[in-house]
């Protein structure tokens, strides 16, 4: 498509249901898993994927890359790994007798960050200003990323061998955390028909491309959000600071993003504004892992933090005006 063609809803719709059809072909049986993913990259953020090995978490974020005709780069994440492999370093050209800088692999539309809690928080930092400016500083020089930008993360649950905990700067730059989950029996009895002689990544062709998704990402900016609604945010955002079980609240950056992942939600479900469902249903997914649970508060149940999200969901009044 043309650069600066604007999109109709029609065609919005369109190219939208293609990439979810896409990447569908491959993640049998998780049609959220894949809509989430597909809000993050129409939203500007980044996705955080967080399950146990085997279950599909990277087979999504290679599927949503090929599904785009843009450039992606996978990075391996280990002990061992770098912050100079992920954002580059300057090199001494002594031909030239002066530095050249040498881009590191997050220089690409798409970033796949595979196992990202096994590198050291110090790598794990190097991501920091590429997620949050979409530019890297090495050496006092600044280089822009591509645009559109997106990390998509995996990792393996915390108590896991091998993994350090993702600091609290670093999982507030995620837009979402979600988790495959296993598949039901049929997903997985397809699954085993459907690989064993052949990778279904390679019968994915490229659905848009990175001009296409830029288009799909001013179409969903320009979604209406009531001034009630936004103050509905601002309130949920609120009553996570203030709750008695939560020792860490959401913070202003995840508010806007709440808002935002509304936005194209809405857009997703051919609306042109935001209605309250669109920001509560989101409030797990986009507050959750950057919440932390009151010191004692763990031993009352297995996931303190989303019991305390759907408690202030419930009891935040949404605005009469947004029901109607």
């Amino acid at each position: 498509m043309h650069e600066n063609a604007p999109l109709t809803a029609e065609q919005f719709t369109q190219h939208t249901s293609r990439i979810t059809a896409s990447v569908s072909s491959v993640i049998d049986g998780k049609a959220e898993a894949v809509r989430n993913a597909l809000v993050c990259l129409l939203a500007e953020g980044h996705l955080l994927i967080e399950d146990v090995p085997g279950v599909g978490k990277t087979m999504l974020a290679r599927a949503l890359a090929a599904s785009v005709d843009a450039t992606v780069r996978r990075i391996q994440f280990t002990p061992d790994l770098l912050p100079g492999d992920v954002t580059g370093v300057a090199v001494y050209d002594p031909v030239e007798r002066e530095f050249e800088f040498k881009r590191g692999a997050i220089f690409a539309h798409i970033v796949i960050a595979d196992e990202i809690n096994r590198a050291s928080p110090k790598t794990q930092s190097a991501l920091l200003e590429a997620m949050e400016e979409h530019q890297v500083t090495v050496d006092g020089d600044t280089h822009l990323l591509p645009d559109p930008f997106l990390v998509v993360a995996t990792q393996n649950p915390l108590e896991m061998e091998g993994t350090y905990p993702l600091p609290e700067a670093q999982r507030d730059r995620f837009m979402m955390r979600i988790s495959m989950g296993y598949p039901d029996a049929a997903a997985e009895t397809l699954m085993l028909r459907q690989r064993d002689t052949a990778n279904p990544l390679s019968a994915i062709a490229p659905v848009a491309d990175a001009a296409t998704v830029r288009a799909l990402i001013s179409w969903a900016r320009r979604v209406h959000v009531a001034e009630s609604l936004e103050e509905y945010a601002v309130a949920l955002a609120q009553a996570t600071r203030q709750d008695p079980s939560l020792h860490l609240g959401a913070s202003p950056r995840a508010t806007l993003q709440l808002v935002r992942a509304a936005k194209v939600v809405a857009a997703l479900d051919g609306r042109e504004y935001v209605v309250p469902d669109d920001l509560a249903d989101l409030v797990i997914p986009v507050f959750a892992h950057r919440l932390l649970a009151a010191r004692g508060v763990h031993r009352a149940g297995a996931q303190p933090v989303e019991a305390a999200l759907r408690q202030i969901v419930a009891r935040v009044p949404v605005p009469f005006a947004a029901r109607v």
